[in-house]
């Protein structure tokens, strides 16, 4: 990719990586890109690093824009490996710059590099630094989603480079949110972020309210937004600030995802019954069984619906392991305002239910009790218990969604 520039002197110089399908264990099956830009100015500033592998891509575009030598100021907005990765590659083409972070984005850069000799300067919310023309306004944004984060506004260009925020993971020659719209859909853009949000920032959903509500009260004009994963948002800003407001609520289509696996297809054979039922109550239902999808999928399909039931066959007295997973994983991203239940099959002893209803306790999510345990394969009258569990769960499903 040649830099492609986003506003007047700004400049995206990042990567594409066509091939990543697995990020930290969040399966990318569209691949992902790493952003970075450079500002030209009286003091050239550089805007984040990239995934270590891509520092040779990115240096490039660099290069076809300006001497890297000639860069004064890199601002690290976030240093997590995909994007402070290639910093020691970086610093050796950039002999006099100045390293702008946090406070705790120095100390981890520390832990991370061998930083002597380099100089850095921490930061904090609202300081502004001046580059000629431009001016850069820091806003710190702890725990979104590590604790060093902050975003980077430039004043006179109406641009919010924002790290990961806003961002999403999928690999395409689109760099804007129109480019996107115009080659996929907005179906598949929104599919996206509901994507990443679930699977990456879901249990920072208070701190991502507050700090979207702190800085719409600096009374900022944001055209732009440029985040280091993803689409560059210049057509409609406002269309993915207000998606991240309606997640950080715990907002949710009313319908229900049953989330299962199955060991000799009882359980499975229980899903069709549930469904129906469901169906019945006018509740919409998704179906997503473990081993034949990634575990991600599952997950945002988990936060687009109100109302999740997982579906376990017993073995050892416990949860099938996928399922187990599955569990444990969400309980990680402390999901909220969601209504959950259980079902499945045992053969000579049950406990696999029962112990979903557990986590589901821990996460405090609302339950809807008692759960449904069909021994060894279906008959005519387990059917009909299944069917009726179905829509008794969607009853209190749409109920639930009602009175929020």
């Amino acid at each position: 990719m040649e830099p492609i520039i986003v506003k007047e002197d700004l400049y995206w110089v990042g990567a594409i990586d066509w091939g990543v399908r697995d990020f930290h264990g969040y399966v990318t099956k569209n691949g992902t890109t790493y952003n970075n830009y450079l500002l030209l100015d009286k003091d050239i500033t550089l805007f984040d690093c990239v995934h270590k592998d891509f520092s040779l891509m990115s240096l490039e575009n660099i290069r076809k824009l300006i001497d890297p030598k000639l860069i004064k100021n890199f601002v690290i907005n976030h240093i997590e490996p995909d994007h402070s990765g290639a910093l020691y590659t970086f610093l050796k083409e950039l002999p006099n710059v100045t390293v702008f972070t946090t406070e705790k984005g120095k100390k981890g850069l520390e832990r991370m590099f061998n930083m002597e000799g380099v100089n850095v300067k921490t930061v904090k919310n609202g300081e502004t630094l001046s580059t000629g023309k431009y001016t850069l306004l820091f806003l710190e944004t702890p725990m979104l989603h590590w604790p060093d984060s902050m975003v980077t506004y430039v004043r006179e260009l109406k641009t919010l480079i924002s790290q990961d925020a806003f961002g999403l993971h999928f690999a395409s020659t689109c760099r804007f949110d129109d480019e996107f719209i115009s080659t996929y859909s907005s179906f598949e853009l929104e599919d996206a972020i509901y994507d990443y949000y679930a699977n990456i920032l879901m249990p920072f959903g208070s701190l991502i309210k507050s700090k979207i509500e702190e800085i719409v009260k600096l009374g900022i004009e944001i055209e732009i937004i440029a985040p280091d994963h993803g689409v560059i948002w210049r057509k409609d800003p406002k269309k993915v600030i207000n998606m991240y407001l309606d997640m950080a609520s715990g907002k949710a289509e009313c319908g229900v995802v049953i989330v299962y696996d199955t060991m000799w297809h009882a359980t499975e054979q229980m899903v069709y019954p549930i469904v129906k039922g469901i169906l019945d109550e006018g509740v919409k239902a998704k179906v997503i069984k473990l081993r034949s999808s990634p575990l991600s999928d599952a997950v945002k399909e988990f936060w687009k619906l109100r109302g999740v039931l997982v579906g376990t066959p017993t073995i050892n007295n416990s949860m099938f392991p996928s399922v187990a997973e599955f569990l444990y994983h969400l309980s990680g991203l402390k999901p909220r305002l969601r209504v959950a239940g259980a079902f499945g099959s045992f053969g000579w002893s049950a406990g696999g239910v029962k112990q979903a209803y557990e986590f589901f306790r821990k996460m405090g999510l609302e339950v809807v009790e008692p759960g449904l345990e069909i021994n060894y394969g279906l008959k005519d009258e387990d059917r009909e218990k299944c069917y009726e569990f179905g829509r008794t769960f969607a009853k209190r499903v749409s109920e639930f969604h009602k009175n929020l």
